[in-house]
């Protein structure tokens, strides 16, 4: 029993401990040379494999850490360069353009061409050619559900004050025929669910069409914070990428919301902002500061000698003050015509099935 625990001698005739330098040593992690140094094998220990709690969070802000310094190792390098070709009068080396999901979206065929003729033709024939050439005033009715909640009256007094010739009216049987005899260019229904507003349904009088949006993430002007207090000026518009044959469509509907002539001493700016088919709303108003730098001494070119000018510099900037609310949309429908539950012709509806890549967007 004894001799089963002994180990079996190579057939050199050597001893235990010649085949014991051969082996790896557990206490150094390296394996042993001929002159004795240990060569330490890096093994990268990533947090994910540590089971400690404590000990993966510090392991974790280390490489944090270290990858924070790296980038910026990374920026003073280039600024370095960009500045040494600067003063060479050469071009300084292109930056590299990170990848997002933006620049790497599916190629679309509806995306509007600068130089689509047809484009250009179909703006001239549909339904909001004649407020957005400025013939005809928009005029906006604004209501709610029938089901109303104690949010959705002061979110609907904010729209009052964002959107000028804007007019609330009680939710009645036949609100699109009185719309109709008012001579209102549009209507916008706030829609509650469990006393909190939930959607939007924004419909052209009298021929249409009529977009469905899912509202969420809305924030009062007084729950803002340093807010500001809108004037009565007519506010500028701002729309951003509504790129698609679709999105087009959607802009020229909200466009069609506001006047065409904005009254820039008023300095109200309201912007719909479109970004993986989410569309964000803010409210601002703006203001230009011009503003010193600090003193930056030059030297001449004749010496180290001559004496140092002090040149200041001035630059403009835009400060911002929101002014409120805002909120997110998501386009849900398109409906050609004014609003039909029963009848009503789609032009487009978003379908679960549709969400099958993150790089594929319809606006």
């Amino acid at each position: 029993m004894k001799g089963m625990g002994k180990r079996r001698r190579g057939g050199d005739g050597g001893s235990d401990d010649d085949g014991a330098d051969e082996r790896p040593s557990k206490r150094g992690g390296g394996i042993r040379e001929d002159g004795g140094d240990l060569v330490k094998q890096k093994k990268t220990i990533l947090p994910s494999m540590i089971k400690n709690k404590e000990k993966r969070a510090e392991v974790h802000a280390k490489f944090k850490r270290e990858k924070k310094l790296e980038k910026k190792k990374k920026a003073k390098a280039r600024e370095a360069v960009e500045k040494r070709a600067l003063e060479l009068g050469e071009e300084p080396p292109a930056r590299s353009v990170p990848r997002t999901i933006e620049n790497t979206r599916e190629h679309d065929e509806t995306v509007c061409l600068p130089d689509d003729e047809e484009l250009f033709v179909g703006n001239d024939a549909d339904e909001f050619s004649a407020i957005l050439k400025d013939n005809r005033p928009p005029k906006i009715l604004i209501t709610t559900c029938r089901f109303n909640s104690t949010r959705g009256p002061a979110f609907i007094a904010e729209l009052l004050t964002v959107i000028p010739n804007a007019y609330y009216y009680k939710r009645g049987t036949y609100i699109v025929e009185y719309a109709k005899k008012k001579d209102f260019t549009s209507i916008i229904v706030v829609h509650t669910n469990r006393r909190e507003p939930d959607a939007l349904i924004v419909m052209g009088v009298p021929d249409g069409p009529t977009a469905h949006f899912k509202l969420s993430k809305l924030v009062l002007r007084k729950d803002i914070k340093n807010h500001g207090n809108p004037t009565s000026h007519k506010p500028e518009l701002v729309l951003n990428n509504f790129t698609t044959r679709l999105g087009h469509r959607v802009g020229r509907l909200i466009q069609s919301l506001f006047p065409q002539d904005p009254n820039f001493r008023g300095r109200r700016v309201v912007t719909f902002h479109n970004q993986r088919d989410f569309i964000f709303f803010r409210h601002h108003r703006y203001i230009f500061e011009t503003k010193e730098n600090k003193l930056v001494e030059s030297r001449s070119k004749k010496g180290k000698d001559s004496k140092e000018e002090k040149v200041p510099k001035e630059k403009t900037i835009a400060r911002l003050q929101e002014c409120g609310p805002r909120f997110t949309l998501k386009l849900i429908s398109l409906q050609h015509g004014t609003f039909d539950t029963k009848g009503g012709e789609f032009e487009w509806v978003h379908k679960p099935e549709m969400d099958t890549s993150r790089r594929r967007f319809f606006l």
